[in-house]
């Protein structure tokens, strides 16, 4: 049942035992190879066992060195921390799932599997088991973006930009997007708002410092400034989501009343030196602020939304609340 849920990504894309596979040419030199090292052993039991169910592809063993990386690969951050992981899991159950790689001359380029391939260098492989697909630039790159969007643990900002990458390459709709890897069109189409967001932001969400609720409330805001001052309030005060989203609530309201001001105030904030020191004032205190200013008088108000918020403010002016 599970390889007719694939079929319409995954499955469809890489195929079954129909294709023909061209076996990996043995030189003078492999041809009495040392013997296997206790992960590889665990290796080829795993393999040659799966190699024998029926729908399944051959395996080849190619020398890693021999595979190069791919300028397709959706996934670009690999934490060191991951790789190391998956090399001590590797070390004790060998790759569990093959490499998929196409060939490239003498070299094979990987389609998809880039963390497999970087731990098992870690683990001190000198082979890894591929399978082979003979495809051109447009299929390599689908199934490269369909494999990593099903299967990979990518951060929200890598998954938005595989599912645009997507949509874009093979002029797709998001609901079409959504069929080729198992997912629904929501979910698409959440994940694409977050390439709306400014790049400082986006970093954010791609070290794990904002989560993806985080993220959501934030682009309920639509000036760039106001995001990037909830955002740094997130992750500053450790805010949950729902918190966030009174954060947010506040500042739209706040942000509504400011575009309707009396005629006084306009006259006011007409001054850009006055909306300037507005904006370092805020970006200094991390909250909205107004400046009220009128022949050298006029207020600054500073807007806090707990007890914990007003201490830091008073801390940031240099005031001891103890």
């Amino acid at each position: 049942m599970a390889k007719q849920v694939l079929g319409k990504g995954l499955g469809a894309l890489l195929g079954g035992t129909q294709q023909k596979q061209v076996p990996v040419p043995i030189t003078s030199q492999e041809s009495k190879p040392p013997s296997p090292t206790p992960a590889e052993t665990v290796i080829q039991k795993q393999t040659a066992a799966e190699a024998t169910k029926p729908g399944t592809e051959e395996i080849h063993f190619v020398p890693i060195a021999k595979i190069k990386t791919s300028s397709v690969q959706p996934r670009k951050d690999f934490t060191q921390e991951s790789i190391n992981e998956l090399a001590e899991s590797i070390k004790q159950q060998g790759i569990l799932q093959p490499l998929i790689v196409r060939r490239r001359g003498e070299e094979f380029e990987l389609i998809s599997g880039e963390r497999r391939w970087r731990a098992a260098q870690v683990a001190g492989l000198d082979k890894a088991p591929v399978i082979i697909r003979d495809v051109d630039d447009r299929t390599a790159l689908e199934i490269a973006l369909v494999e990593n969007l099903q299967r990979e643990n990518l951060n929200p900002i890598e998954e938005a930009e595989g599912f645009a990458k997507l949509i874009d390459t093979f002029n797709l709709t998001q609901e079409e997007a959504a069929a080729k890897v198992g997912k629904n069109r929501a979910t698409v189409a959440n994940a694409l708002r977050l390439l709306k967001l400014p790049a400082d932001i986006q970093a954010l969400l791609k070290k794990g410092n904002i989560s993806t609720g985080h993220a959501k409330a934030i682009l309920s805001l639509e000036n760039p400034e106001l995001q990037k001052i909830a955002a740094e309030k997130v992750v500053k005060e450790q805010l949950s989501v729902r918190q966030t989203e009174d954060l947010v609530n506040y500042l739209l309201h706040s942000s509504q009343t400011a575009h309707k001001p009396s005629k006084k105030k306009k006259t006011e904030s007409a001054n850009p030196h006055i909306v300037d020191l507005e904006k370092q004032l805020m970006q200094k205190f991390g909250t909205k602020v107004t400046l009220r200013y009128r022949d050298g008088k006029g207020a600054v108000e500073i807007k806090f939304f707990s007890n914990e918020d007003l201490e830091r403010i008073l801390n940031i002016i240099g005031l001891n609340t103890d």
